[in-house]
């Protein structure tokens, strides 16, 4: 019987080098364990790197200390971030106190939350590695395919008003995380020191040795709220509800949001509706989608491995064809569906089945210093669960009426309250790390988020529009991990202290920003928009949005097209 890899593994020549790298790491295991017991440096070699992402590293190093490390002819200041797996944001009490315990003795920089609902911790030194995944699995843990070439992390959306409909999609989340997960044996093997016979033949009986070309990102959002910005997403899954029952999902394919800003064949891209699927295909639907990645994605060039290049280029026609052919079926058609908001709803919400949960915003998801303290003595009495969202905020949950009132006394005397009432301006904005351990940032982000903020407050409170919240997102390089391409406003890092500037996004997440101004700095950034505002505050339509504003008065041509080129 012909095996169904020999397609790919007979072409291997013709690929770019990390898919030889993945075809020689007998199912990433590379030399990693070699390297974890190397006490020469603090750094692992370079085709071991790529693999470490599999397993949820990312080797960095302390971009601040580097030059001055290298006038004094010492290695750069190695360390490594690492990404936990968790389906959906859903931790227990325990999970959450486990994993602050783990920051405190492993980390650097204490835990944050991600926009892709779960945590990193960073500034974890190598001799530590491996100490962390072990008491990442005591509590029920893990960090395997939080990156690498595989199905990232799957995100699920989250509605308090509809809970039963919520906990339904969060199980199916978590369902299709774990069908699409690589089932190597290296994970146990290499940090959890277990021996057990290494198979031979389909060890990855979905992947294959080659894995797929780049990243996969799988996400599931329950409407009226886009919180996931699902249009973002490789493959997203809208939930239908009806009668107070989930029918099934409306299929999205072709999102994502990284580019190259020095590539013309390089962009971000919207994901188009193209069906529906029923609620028991839905986990089945995406791991066959990922299969037509697999064996259709570009392998030589990486900058145009992704799957919305994929479907460019092979088109959607074809498409449809292929996933009718390996389905045994074509898909029905989708159903209308209708966003109105983009943001977590912060503070207090109670849903259907009279449990409460309560929203606190956590600025760039940045949980340390006294925060850290904050949260450790809230969830000392806390006995609700936790759920982390893709805007970086943390949920507390299935709270009960009676338990309320503690709860918000408890909150208030930590002074965690104020962080149920933050400004409408600060819900509605994000940021990525950047530097200085993000290897790609050219700019900064999160540390520059505190000061960019009150300026850009600051010219909506000139035009009276302090309540109108308006999607903001920083990012210190072109690759998108905070989606700044769906913003209304979006800064993407081009330089130090230099940025590309893009508007006109949706502020519920389904158009696509244009660029409207290159490698600006502060300054020029601060006078576009306030000469925007006011021209907003001035001919603005009743509850018209700001990124709608700028299509419709034309200073932004409508982005109608999926695909947006610098």
């Amino acid at each position: 019987m012909k095996n169904k890899f020999e397609h790919l593994v007979g072409n291997i020549d013709q690929f770019n080098s990390n898919e030889l790298v993945k075809y020689d790491s007998n199912y990433l295991r590379g030399s990693i364990s070699h390297g974890l017991g190397d006490p020469v440096t603090g750094s692992m070699q370079f085709n071991d790197t790529l693999l470490l992402k599999f397993h949820g590293i990312y080797q960095q190093d302390d971009r601040d200390l580097r030059a001055d490390r290298q006038k004094r002819f010492l290695e750069p200041n190695y360390q490594f971030m690492v990404r936990i797996r968790i389906p959906g944001g859903l931790l227990s009490k325990q999970q959450w106190i486990g994993l602050d315990d783990i920051s405190r003795k492993y980390a650097e920089r204490g835990l944050r939350i991600t926009t892709r609902q779960t945590i990193q911790f960073h500034g974890i030194r190598k001799g530590n590695l491996r100490k962390c995944m072990q008491a990442l699995r005591k509590i029920g843990l893990d960090t395997i395919a939080a990156c690498g070439d595989d199905s990232r992390g799957v995100v699920c959306g989250g509605n308090p008003t509809i809970s039963s409909i919520s906990r339904k999609v969060q199980e199916i989340a978590k369902q299709t995380s774990q069908r699409l997960i690589p089932k190597t044996e290296a994970y146990p093997e290499i940090w959890y020191e277990e021996t057990k016979p290494v198979q031979a033949v389909d060890a990855e009986p979905v992947y294959g040795p080659l894995y797929l070309p780049r990243k996969f990102k799988v996400g599931f959002v329950i409407p009226p709220v886009n919180d996931i910005d699902v249009y973002g997403q490789d493959v997203g899954f809208i939930a239908i509800v009806r009668d107070g029952k989930l029918t099934g999902f409306n299929l999205c394919v072709g999102g994502g949001m990284g580019q190259i800003d020095s590539r013309e064949d390089s962009y971000p891209r919207l994901a188009e509706e193209i069906g529906f699927v029923q609620v028991d295909e839905a986990a089945e639907v995406a791991e066959v989608i990922m299969g037509i990645q697999r064996d259709f994605g570009d392998r030589q060039d990486r900058h145009r491995a992704r799957f919305k290049y994929t479907l460019d280029r092979l088109g959607l026609p074809w498409f449809l064809d292929e996933l009718q052919q390996r389905r045994g079926k074509p898909l029905s058609a989708a159903y209308p569906v209708k966003f109105t908001q983009n943001g977590d709803e912060i503070g207090w919400r109670c849903g259907d089945d009279g449990l409460w949960q309560c929203t606190v915003y956590i600025e760039s998801g940045r949980v340390n210093a006294a925060l850290r303290d904050q949260l450790a003595g809230l969830f000392q009495l806390y006995d609700g669960r936790v759920r982390l969202t893709t805007n970086q905020n943390l949920q507390l949950t299935d709270v009960h009426d009676y338990e309320l009132r503690q709860l918000q006394i408890r909150l208030s005397d930590l002074g965690l309250d104020t962080l149920t009432k933050p400004s409408e301006q600060a819900v509605n904005t994000l940021s990525c790390v950047a530097l200085p351990t993000c290897g790609l940032a050219m700019a900064e982000a999160e540390r520059y988020l505190p000061e960019f903020l009150p300026r850009f407050n600051q010219i909506k409170s000139n035009y009276g529009l302090d309540s109108l919240p308006i999607t903001l997102r920083i990012t210190g390089c072109p690759n998108g991990c905070a989606r700044p391409y769906i913003a209304e406003v979006a800064l993407t890092g081009r330089a130090h202290g230099l940025y590309n500037l893009y508007l006109g996004g949706s502020h519920v997440g389904n158009r696509l920003a244009k660029l409207y101004a290159k490698n600006v700095n502060e300054v020029k950034i601060l006078s576009i928009l306030n000469e925007l505002m006011q021209r907003y505050k001035l001919l603005a339509n009743p509850e018209e949005r700001f990124g709608d504003f700028l299509v419709r008065t034309t200073l932004i041509d409508e982005t109608v097209s999926s695909v947006q080129h610098a």
